[in-house]
């Protein structure tokens, strides 16, 4: 009985080590799955705000030449000849500076991606080039240049627009949900039924 005794509890004591061994390897292991999905969640989150910056800046830059384009057409209803070719000029120097920034911002999408961001910021900055030409032929006084100058603001705002439409899609598909931290499974400790002793 003393033998049978001690052999269960030799046994039991050798289980309880192997559970415990168990149950730290499970435990290192589920640390180190939450560590990775951690730091993957970080540098997803990370990118996801530099696109996000990288977007609004282009967009917020876009809207400023926008606003020059309306003080060209204000400028153009002066109607003192000297007046109006010094504010236009003018205007073309503050829209060439807004081009040269617009520039930069564009290559910063285009570093940040995807593809079809990079594609859209790129069509928005040379949708520019015709009202550019069109200020530049008003201030060389051609008469139907305003028309022109006018008729360009329109596929310029819909290249906006439509950067805005990517810009979101591609920050909804970006978005990373919280990693959920789920509770260390415990190992079961086996149960071990004593071998009956002598007319057990």
């Amino acid at each position: 009985m003393a033998d049978n005794t001690l052999w269960v509890g030799v046994l039991t004591a050798g289980t309880a080590v192997v559970a415990s061994w168990v149950t730290s390897q499970g435990t290192t292991r589920a640390a180190r799955i939450q560590a990775e999905t951690t730091a993957a969640v970080q540098r997803a989150d990370q990118r996801r705000t530099a696109r996000r910056t990288a977007y609004a800046d282009v967009i917020e830059q876009a809207q400023k030449m926008g606003d020059l384009y309306w003080k060209v057409n204000d400028a153009h209803a002066d109607p003192d000849p000297e007046s109006r070719t010094a504010t236009l000029k003018e205007l073309r120097l503050r829209l060439r500076d807004a081009y040269a920034t617009l520039r930069h911002l564009v290559r910063v999408v285009e570093l940040e991606g995807p593809e079809e961001a990079a594609a859209a910021a790129d069509r928005l900055r040379r949708s520019t080039s015709d009202n550019y030409q069109a200020l530049e032929d008003m201030i060389g006084g051609e008469a139907n240049a305003i028309q022109r100058f006018n008729e360009c603001y329109a596929p310029f705002w819909e290249r906006v627009v439509a950067l805005v439409a990517v810009a979101r899609e591609v920050l909804q598909e970006g978005a990373v949900p919280a990693p959920v931290t789920r509770p260390t499974p415990r190992a079961r400790r086996p149960w071990i039924r004593p071998r009956p002793g002598p007319g057990g």
